[in-house]
């Protein structure tokens, strides 16, 4: 009897141990995560997180969307990712000192999120680079009209795998918010291209070549030494057709939609892995998800959309561009493009990743920080006067946030949306070995290439 109850003891005493550990394994759910999760579930057409997953372009490139005739391969990719950092093709300069010193990463440095390091990119015409692209201002000898520059803001290039309609306007592409455009298509303008029925990178490349002086001939090519990458990517397109403006466009856009920043926090909590993001970080995606509103216009895995806004924020002019002004078409967003009176001041909703590495923001660049931006958006108060009220977005108000709401929502942009390996994304040189993504001799010292 005493052995028997000895015995029942130490049975009672292991499973009480067992089920206190048991318990201490099987930890209650973090309620943030439950939340969020239910709250993506909701938005997701199929009520699936994978909506909002970003795919790996290397491991999982067929789950990234292609353009029209333009069909993903890694042979296209890899030549994309030289051409970008090419400054050889940057033969058609206006001047001799720019020739060969600057690349379409010039203006899309990867360091600083694939966007300018400074407010307005400058490609022929620019010198220096500094740290992040920052320093870079107008070469001795060019004159403000010669610099090749833009009227508002170079977007970035991630995830524009998800961009149907590209630039601020959304001019370029022959479908989606295109279809129904065709009348302003007119012979001679660069949206003419349209008319191949591409869909908008590849359309915009072919006319981005000429636009940025870039030198597309077989004989040019052919002295970089990169015709055997042309036929390795092309070997479906005839000879005379494959060195050309068209082939050099579509291996630029493959590129491009490869840079998929799928190592962000975020990403990895979208996969499962509830750790990515500290409690801050999930209380500010809640709150982008619920009563900050943004995603209404910030949606799918790219936290972009096809759409167009009016926020009334300053023009590019307003706040210091080269070679911009009151009357640049840029300035007048879709309406720019179609001349519609209901378009004017209406801009393409812009991806969300990375958006800490450049303090420019706005086609603008008139806000300098991400807490900037969301402060813009609480107030809900449009800054230029030249913008419609009747043309403002239905979305842009007062949200009345709270000081730690912003703090929690400001947290969520610029960490969770935070891929920190974008390097991987480029090359460790290139077939000219020029300097890049600058070759000017400044840039070279600051850039450690000399």
């Amino acid at each position: 009897m005493k052995t028997n109850k000895k015995t029942y003891l130490l049975t009672l005493t292991a499973a009480l141990m067992l089920g206190g550990w048991s318990c201490k394994q099987d930890a209650l759910p973090n309620p943030l995560d439950t939340r969020l999760q239910q709250r993506l579930e909701e938005l997701s057409p199929d009520g699936s997180l994978d909506y909002f997953r970003l795919p790996d372009s290397e491991a999982e490139l067929s789950k990234v969307p292609s353009g029209v005739g333009n069909p993903l391969t890694p042979e296209k990719i890899a030549l994309g990712r030289m051409l970008f950092f090419e400054t050889g093709l940057a033969e058609d300069a206006v001047h001799e000192a720019g020739k060969g010193t600057y690349s379409c990463a010039t203006c899309h440095v990867p360091s600083a999120g694939f966007m300018p390091g400074r407010s307005q990119g400058i490609a022929d015409g620019g010198v220096g680079f500094g740290y992040n692209g920052e320093s870079r201002n107008r070469m001795y000898g060019y004159d403000e009209t010669e610099l090749d520059v833009q009227g508002a803001r170079p977007l970035s290039m991630l995830n524009t795998a998800y961009v149907t309609n590209t630039t601020w306007s959304g001019k370029f592409g022959a479908h989606h918010a295109n279809e129904g455009t065709e009348y302003a298509w007119e012979p001679g303008k660069d949206v003419e291209l349209n008319g191949l029925g591409l869909d908008g990178l590849e359309t915009q490349n072919i006319e981005g070549t000429r636009l940025h002086r870039m030198r597309i001939t077989e004989g040019w090519l052919d002295t970089l030494g990169y015709l055997g990458m042309y036929d390795a990517a092309f070997p479906d397109f005839p000879i005379h057709e494959r060195y050309t403006r068209l082939t050099t466009s579509f291996a630029l856009s493959a590129y491009l939609r490869s840079l998929t920043a799928h190592q962000a926090p975020f990403q990895e909590w979208v996969r499962g892995n509830r750790e990515a993001m500290s409690q801050s970080e999930k209380a500010g995606a809640l709150l982008f998800y619920t009563k900050a509103g943004c995603y209404r216009c910030h949606k799918g895995p790219a936290l972009s959309s096809n759409e167009f806004h009016a926020l009334g924020v300053l023009d590019l002019y307003q706040t210091g561009g080269f070679n911009t002004g009151p009357d640049d078409i840029r300035n007048f967003g879709r309406g720019g493009f179609t001349g519609r009176p209901e378009d004017m001041h209406l801009f393409k909703v812009p991806q969300l990743y990375n958006m800490k590495d450049s303090p420019f923001y706005f086609h603008g660049s008139s806000r300098h920080s991400l807490r900037a931006v969301v402060k813009y958006f609480n107030e809900g108060v449009p800054e230029n006067d030249q913008v419609p009220v009747e043309n403002l977005s239905p979305y842009f108000h007062p949200l009345n946030l709270t000081e730690a709401e912003i703090d929690n929502l400001v947290e969520f942009l610029e960490h969770s949306l935070y891929d920190p390996n974008l390097e991987r994304f480029v090359p460790e040189e290139t077939l000219s070995g020029n300097c890049f993504p600058n070759n000017d001799g400044l840039s070279r010292e600051q850039l450690g290439c000399d």
